[in-house]
């Protein structure tokens, strides 16, 4: 699972999808042993953060979108890891 940012303490993984398109473009944070799945859009999958944690990872996918989007398909489509800046 490769690391495609982080920031205060918050790790942000994307997945590689093996059997072709199973959801929305999205990505796994990971804090505290805490684990989030959202999509690009803000939909949340699975899990929670705590409040403080999830609003910053919320904000990060909001101000990031394009570049996720752009990070999903180099990883899909070539196997390539775009890293992306996280919040400051």
């Amino acid at each position: 699972m490769p690391l495609i940012s982080s920031f205060y303490g918050i790790l942000i993984y994307m997945f590689k999808e093996l059997k072709g398109p199973h959801n929305k473009p999205h990505i796994h944070a990971v804090f505290a042993g805490e684990k989030l799945t959202i999509a690009f859009d803000g939909e949340i999958f699975a899990g929670n953060l705590p409040r403080k944690q999830q609003k910053l990872v919320e904000a990060w996918v909001a101000l990031h979108e394009d570049e996720l989007n752009a990070s999903w398909i180099a990883l899909n489509e070539n196997g390539e890891v775009i890293k992306i800046k996280g919040l400051e």
